[in-house]
């Protein structure tokens, strides 16, 4: 599928699932498919510049829509040439349109038919997003990856059984209505605008939505309203169901995922994109992913620990010789570096694992590939899954 600067190409299927390798199209340069996308909400990834960023392997990054309409604005950003400019990020770049913060900031919105209605954790002005202002907002941006405005519902026990089928109904409708809105207001021909599918856990609520939002013919198309409370399994559930109904020559979207078990349960249903705050985020907070599982860092057991986080990692912490020691030592000591540090190398694990997956596409070495990383066959908390890695 090729349209004006966007396009996406399938460049090679596994033989026995429904994963597949390509190639996404920009303005501002291609990534290689199945992706992950490190998130810089702000048009910053915390503590790590632009350079260090793309020296992980990344190739596509994610900013947020509503962090930058607070601050520094939107037409601020514009008038400085647009995000990409604005940070001195020459790839990609894909913009979360603002719906989520409906979900997550839920404690200080109000939502109707118009949009949501924000408090700003900035100086307390009530702002309000909605379809048509989300477009603004993110054509004014100038991502190459725009995604519609959506109304996303909680999962879990955030919601009483008893009303969460009606909430979830009411949220797939509304965001297909938002949908019609988002196409009308958007006319950026250089930017590429993606429809979200919603439904919660509710499948056949999954295949309504699929079937309305495929209806508009689009770029490409995002499984939203996961990750969201619901348990591991149910996130497998829903994108195992979804993931396949979407057409074949758009790119596929998992919003919010997450934990290597969760990528791979996607790439094998199909999925080409991933975005993430976990290898940054965790690594803030001095958690390294490896492939063995993760590494709490600040753990005494450290203190004498010479070798680094993983002996054939490349990322500049690895390859550089600092020790799992110095780390925990940097945490303690409350310096930045630490932070800087590990969200360099969960970044580059996260990149090296989605290599592994495009070339075990490639090769038809997936069981192989499997065996290989023994983190993609664990809990999120590290243990591991008692089904294993099967031979089918």
């Amino acid at each position: 599928m090729s349209s004006g600067a966007f396009g996406f190409e399938v460049l090679s299927r596994h033989a026995s699932s429904h994963a597949r390798r390509g190639r996404v199209t920009t303005l501002h340069g291609s990534f290689d498919t199945p992706a992950f996308m490190p998130v810089a909400t702000a048009a910053a990834m915390k503590g790590l510049t632009p350079a260090q960023v793309r020296a992980t392997g990344s190739q596509c990054i994610l900013n947020n829509a509503f962090h930058l309409l607070l601050r520094p604005g939107h037409e601020r950003i514009a008038q400085l040439g647009g995000v990409h400019r604005f940070m001195r990020w020459n790839g990609p770049i894909l913009t979360d349109s603002g719906g989520f913060q409906a979900f997550s900031m839920a404690q200080i919105n109000r939502i109707n038919e118009d949009g949501v209605t924000f408090q700003s954790f900035v100086d307390g002005k009530s702002i309000h997003l909605g379809p048509e202002s989300s477009m603004v907002v993110q054509q004014a941006l100038g991502a190459d990856i725009a995604m519609a405005f959506d109304d996303c519902p909680p999962a879990g026990d955030a919601i009483a059984p008893t009303l969460r089928r009606a909430r979830t109904l009411e949220a797939k409708d509304r965001t297909l209505r938002w949908l019609a809105r988002c196409v009308k207001g958007h006319t950026r021909a250089d930017q590429a605008l993606f429809g979200i599918v919603q439904g919660g856990t509710e499948l056949d609520l999954r295949t309504a939505s699929v079937d309305a939002t495929c209806a508009f013919d689009l770029p490409g198309y995002a499984i939203g309203g996961v990750a969201v409370g619901e348990g591991a399994d149910a996130i497998e559930a829903v994108v195992r169901h979804t993931a396949p109904l979407l057409p074949f020559d758009r790119p596929r979207y998992l919003m919010g995922v997450g934990y290597p078990r969760d990528i791979v349960v996607a790439v094998e249903s199909g999925v080409d994109m991933f975005d993430c705050v976990l290898p940054t985020r965790n690594g803030r907070n001095g958690m390294a992913f490896t492939r063995d599982g993760a590494l709490r860092l600040r753990n005494a057991i450290h203190c004498d620990d010479h070798q680094p986080i993983e002996r054939d990692c490349d990322c500049e912490t690895c390859s550089g010789g600092f020790s799992r020691a110095y780390l925990r030592h940097l945490f303690v000591a409350g310096e930045m570096l630490g932070p800087t540090l590990v969200s360099v190398h969960n970044i580059r694990l996260f990149q090296r694992l989605l290599l592994d997956i495009r070339r075990a596409i490639d090769e038809d070495t997936w069981l192989h590939f499997r065996r290989s990383w023994p983190c993609t066959s664990q809990d999120r908390d590290g243990s591991p899954d008692l089904n294993g890695v099967s031979d089918d």
